[in-house]
């Protein structure tokens, strides 16, 4: 079974979503049957590599909120990622474009540590306020990760992975993803937001029983082989 989760390292929303997630896929029985792949998105790809101002001030200036709403945005979301034993710290978010993050996240993929550079960037961006779009963190985190330095120097000083990270894009469109996270099991299920691990629980049991059906085996022509029921056994 195979999930792909949209998400931008930038979106509060996602890391809760993580935790929430890993929490159903934890106690998922077959959880050694399912892949997880992380798909790039961009809430506001427009942003410059270092924005000067506070989180706040960006959602205040740029997205029109006023400063009590989302102040009041914040304490609703870290006290929900607190739940998740998350620690927000809003006042210390350094605001960036994500873009080469997920060019990172697509080179870690490559070395089997993609869920490992998406848990790092998640937890430095809302809890250790570290710069995202900055190439020293960057490279720093790629190699904490065992990534070869000549590699995470591609990132900047090539495109490299950027042609992946702008298909996933084009992919989350097609699918009529306008919101992050958002979970897709095997292209045939989706699930908007940061559910309750108990809806992705259930999302990912029926999405299990529908791609492994009970097939029924009769050993006998007419399969009524000797049984009890409700209005008693057979003869």
């Amino acid at each position: 079974m195979k999930i792909e989760i949209w998400s931008d390292v930038a979106c509060p929303w996602c890391y809760i979503g993580k935790r929430r997630f890993e929490t159903a896929l934890a106690a998922f029985p077959h959880r050694e049957s399912v892949e997880v792949m992380w798909r790039s998105y961009q809430l506001d790809p427009t942003l410059p590599d270092h924005y000067e101002g506070t989180e706040l001030d960006y959602l205040s200036t740029r997205k029109g909120m006023a400063p009590d709403q989302v102040s009041g945005m914040f304490e609703h979301v870290a006290a929900q990622a607190k739940a998740e034993g998350l620690n927000y710290r809003f006042d210390d978010v350094v605001v960036a474009n994500s873009f080469t993050a997920h060019r990172l996240i697509h080179l870690a993929a490559a070395h089997g540590k993609q869920d490992a550079a998406k848990e790092r960037l998640l937890s430095d961006h809302f809890e250790h306020g570290k710069d995202i779009g900055n190439q020293d963190y960057l490279t720093s985190l790629g190699l904490d990760l065992g990534i070869d330095a000549g590699e995470v120097a591609e990132l900047f000083s090539t495109d490299k992975y950027a042609a992946d990270v702008r298909q996933d894009f084009e992919e989350g469109r097609a699918l009529g993803i306008n919101g992050v996270p958002f979970f897709v099991i095997d292209r045939k299920f989706g699930l908007s937001g940061a559910q309750p691990a108990e809806t992705f629980t259930a999302a990912l049991e029926q999405a299990w029983q529908d791609s492994n059906p009970l097939v029924l085996v009769n050993a006998t022509g007419d399969g009524a082989g000797e049984a009890c029921g409700p209005d008693g056994c057979s003869a």
